[in-house]
């Protein structure tokens, strides 16, 4: 049974490998353009800083140094039903370096197209064994981020040689460039 989350609260990951489900939709937008929201993980060290640019995984960097993190690529649709994108995680491959990895979920080219996260309904965030696809942690965001355009929808950090997930849900205007600014 999934441990459904709140904003905030902390749970620890006991399996070392396991697949991040990332999930939305969109309402209907009178914007004219399609929504195209991409997946990313920042692999952070002690300081709060990527351990270098490899170690930020998205669409176009589908795996980290060592494969302990691994995206399984973009959907740039968002349609059906679940995950819309995915991304498989094994703890026993991380770098001893690695205190954390941030879940970020961007809307690509949101200024252009006049998008935020308050025309996407739905969002979660999800662990799961995918040997066995049970679910473990899961956490649905509920804010309306009517002026985000990016969205930190968790993280996974080690203490005390233990993983924990914790539900963010904390949004920025600034796309995706803020996350950079902000981790690099």
């Amino acid at each position: 049974m999934a441990i459904n989350l709140e904003k905030g609260q902390r749970e620890v990951i006991t399996a070392p490998r396991f697949t991040v489900g990332l999930g939305w939709d969109t309402n209907s937008s009178a914007t004219g353009s399609a929504f195209d929201l991409d997946a990313s993980i920042f692999i952070l060290g002690a300081q709060g800083k990527l351990l270098s640019d490899q170690h930020f995984v998205f669409y176009n960097n589908l795996k980290s140094p060592g494969g302990a993190v691994e995206h399984t690529g973009d959907n740039r649709t968002g349609e059906g039903e679940g995950d819309d994108e995915q991304i498989k995680i094994d703890l026993s491959r991380i770098e001893d370096t690695a205190a954390e990895l941030r879940i970020v979920v961007t809307i690509f080219e949101a200024e252009t197209r006049r998008q935020n996260f308050g025309q996407v309904r739905g969002s979660f965030v999800r662990i799961f064994d995918p040997a066995t696809n049970q679910e473990l942690l899961k956490y649905e965001l509920e804010e309306d981020f009517s002026i985000e355009t990016a969205v930190e929808f968790g993280r996974i950090y080690r203490k005390d040689n233990t993983w924990k997930f914790e539900a963010v849900g904390a949004g920025t205007k600034g796309g995706l460039a803020d996350y950079l600014n902000k981790y690099n």
